[in-house]
């Protein structure tokens, strides 16, 4: 071989390594919530692209105008290089004469997910998506968890105070700033604009939430509280669960802990202000007592979503210390 010809061949076959290594090795700073779809416009606009639609970008639960899921931006195949590879979650679909479904994990950036659907037909497509959707979800959403939490690490506020008053840890941007601390109580609220997004914590003996009651128990307890210390400026208005809609609930593990999530609406009586709002009740036993953790928000005019995510995974920075 021509020795000029090698040591092209040579330089640029190392120039490739080490360009994918150098973006391996970046910190992948795609949007929040979001999905790169590598599928040809054909597939896109048929059943398969609308069963993609329907399952990644149906509405969140909990919030009072419908918001996406994840929000989807789609390339053709023939375009799947450049930004569209640094997505941190990627779903690439294609024909082809296998079924297939695999996640590779970290393939062209980091951290990432991508996910590799082929089907042989538009309905084996479909039927591929309908079996591994939840697990896809599952894994997207811890990933967009993470990065949030990386975000928040840049700037964090002194939890000092919630440390020594409940025993625990908590990673806070330094944006939401203390506004009332009470024996069992404490509120820190981020000014956005035109509206606020507001976290809280307290607790409440370990017997006041029933398993065979729990959701009207939270609710019961959260709006005690509301009715204690979170009320509108200039009237008498305090907050309250909104009454039309029944919260969506669910048992999961928050650490190691056993937890009741809640996701509802909230409302001033009396006022007009309302907004979602995502409960954390968290079964201490240890200490006797569930100690609650919800964050809300009021935007009238601003979308919902980014902002509730922002405070889910705030509350899941939670570090409870063992108890000696």
């Amino acid at each position: 071989m021509n020795k000029t010809l090698f040591l092209f061949l040579t330089i640029s076959f190392f120039l490739s390594c080490q360009k994918k290594t150098d973006s391996l090795n970046e910190e992948n700073s795609s949007a929040i919530n979001t999905i790169s779809v590598i599928i040809d416009d054909q597939l896109w606009n048929s059943e398969v692209g609308d069963s993609i639609r329907n399952k990644f970008a149906s509405p969140v639960l909990g919030l009072p105008q419908e918001e996406p899921l994840f929000t989807i931006k789609q390339y053709p195949v023939k375009l799947f290089e450049g930004f569209s590879t640094g997505s941190r979650n990627m779903i690439i679909v294609k024909k082809s004469d296998k079924n297939l479904f695999e996640i590779r994990v970290n393939e062209f950036s980091k951290p990432q997910n991508a996910i590799h659907i082929d089907g042989k037909s538009t309905n084996e497509i479909i039927a591929i998506l309908e079996k591994h959707t939840p697990e896809i979800i599952q894994r997207m959403r811890n990933t967009e968890i993470e990065a949030a939490q990386k975000i928040i690490l840049d700037s964090v506020q002194n939890t000092k105070k919630i440390k020594v008053k409940f025993n625990v840890d908590l990673d806070i941007p330094s944006k939401y700033e203390y506004v009332m601390r009470r024996k069992n109580f404490v509120w820190l609220k981020k000014e956005i604009t035109s509206g606020n997004a507001s976290l809280v914590i307290y607790q409440v003996p370990y017997k006041n939430i029933h398993n065979y009651n729990t959701v009207n128990d939270i609710v019961r307890t959260r709006d005690s509280i509301g009715r204690l210390y979170i009320h509108a400026k200039g009237n008498n208005a305090k907050m309250k669960t909104e009454e039309a809609y029944f919260p969506y609930f669910s048992k999961i593990k928050l650490k190691e802990y056993d937890a009741f999530e809640t996701k509802g609406t909230w409302q001033m009586n009396n006022d007009f202000m309302s907004g979602p709002f995502i409960n954390y009740a968290i079964k201490d036993k240890a200490n006797n007592r569930i100690l609650i953790l919800e964050g809300f928000c009021y935007a009238p005019s601003k979308e919902k979503r980014d902002l509730m995510f922002e405070l889910e995974s705030i509350i899941k920075t939670i570090r409870i210390p063992k108890t000696k």
